[in-house]
């Protein structure tokens, strides 16, 4: 078997964990992981049953991976070597089940290897977040972008994530020795449970950070820039991504998810993608036919009245409405006209409307003796 990451046999205290790895020390934390993953692959010991030096560099790999995964340790093996890592409780793995139990999600996951050895509680990804906001007739209509402020778990700066009082650091729990669980044998049975002193986590915080509780995060306000897209209406909801609660240990965070309420306007309303509103034109205007300005969410457009018009007579202007959500083009304006009936007429005015009456007088009675013999049966 080939030997590309340079691992070889030494003791705890020489150990290069880069080399072990065959990273560079600025390797990012994907590298040393992506590194990791196919030492793991080559040297699983499913694969090499019986192979007592495939075991040990195994051991030795997950080792390494262990300190350089960790900002924290990683950063004290820097500076200290692994002489450093020793105030951390950090004693390396006692065996395979300590290293499934810390691993055995990768080995699940990237290289579907089944495996009978107990394994460490999967972390939890973090929670999703809601947010409700209220935006105006307008922005619903053209959107916008928004910096909203949400309340969210964040890392300690008083213990750096750690839980740990700060000059302190997690120890190995000394219940379950750092593998997340407790082993009882009842007869026959051996019977593993999720360790109750450290929930799973393998690590016990004996003196926690007085900011945070020993949780690693504490709650405060993030600031967010979202997007509004231009149709949005009522119930409309936005999902940004990894925007949620963190996860534990590593795992994934939540989504937040922005509910949007759409306030009302003064002139317009809306049904669907098509606006509303309602033009209030004169007697005359509705009788004679008119050329008319309309408000519109893009500025005034001229709209013909046709001749003989009624009050409530429904009347269209295409594609002034609302931007399709979900395709392309807009929806229309509806636009009903209300006929005025005049008030506080002059003599004149009163002059006229009579003699207008008196020529359309002869219609008027035909049409009113029709209604009669309706009525009558």
């Amino acid at each position: 078997m080939g030997n590309s990451a340079g691992i070889g046999k030494g003791s705890m205290e020489d150990r290069d964990y880069y080399k072990i790895l065959g990273v560079p020390k600025e390797a990012s934390e994907e590298e040393v992981k992506k590194s990791y993953r196919k030492i793991a692959m080559q040297l699983h010991p499913d694969r090499n049953p019986g192979d007592r030096e495939a075991e040990e560099k195994f051991k030795m790999a997950s080792e390494a991976y262990e300190v350089l995964r960790d900002p924290e340790k990683r950063q004290i093996y820097d500076h200290y070597g692994v002489e450093g890592l020793k105030g951390t409780g950090f004693t390396g793995f006692r065996g395979f089940e300590d290293i499934f139990s810390a691993f055995g999600d990768i080995f699940e996951d990237f290289f579907g290897l089944g495996t009978t050895h107990r394994r460490r509680a999967r972390a939890r990804p973090g929670a999703d977040l809601r947010y409700d906001l209220k935006i105006s007739f307008l922005d619903a209509a053209f959107g916008r972008e928004e910096e909203i402020e949400i309340p969210k778990a964040g890392e300690c700066e008083a213990c750096q994530g750690t839980g740990a009082k700060s000059g302190t650091h997690p120890t190995q729990c000394p219940t379950c020795k750092g593998t997340g669980q407790v082993t009882r044998s009842q007869g026959f049975f051996t019977i593993s449970t999720t360790c109750s002193q450290c929930h799973g986590e393998g690590k016990f915080i004996q003196y926690p950070c007085k900011e945070c509780r020993g949780l690693g995060k504490i709650r405060k306000n993030k600031k967010i820039q979202i997007k509004i897209p231009p149709g949005v209406d009522t119930g409309s909801k936005l999902r940004i991504r990894g925007e949620g609660e963190e996860g534990e240990r590593g795992a994934p965070s939540g989504d937040l998810f922005v509910f949007l309420f759409m306030e009302p306007h003064d002139f317009f309303s809306r049904e669907g993608d098509d606006v509303i509103c309602q033009i209030p034109i004169s007697f005359s205007q509705a009788a004679l036919g008119a050329e008319i300005e309309v408000p519109t969410l893009n500025g005034k457009k001229s709209l013909r009245v046709p001749k003989g018009s009624e009050s409530g007579q429904i009347l269209t202007l295409k594609g002034e409405g609302f931007p399709k959500l979900r395709g392309s083009g807009r929806g229309d304006q509806i636009v009903q006209v209300v006929v005025r009936t005049p008030k506080n007429l002059t003599k004149r005015q009163e002059e006229l409307l009579r003699e207008f009456e008196t020529i359309g007088g002869t219609r008027g009675k035909e049409e009113e003796d029709g209604w009669r013999k309706m009525f009558k049966g």
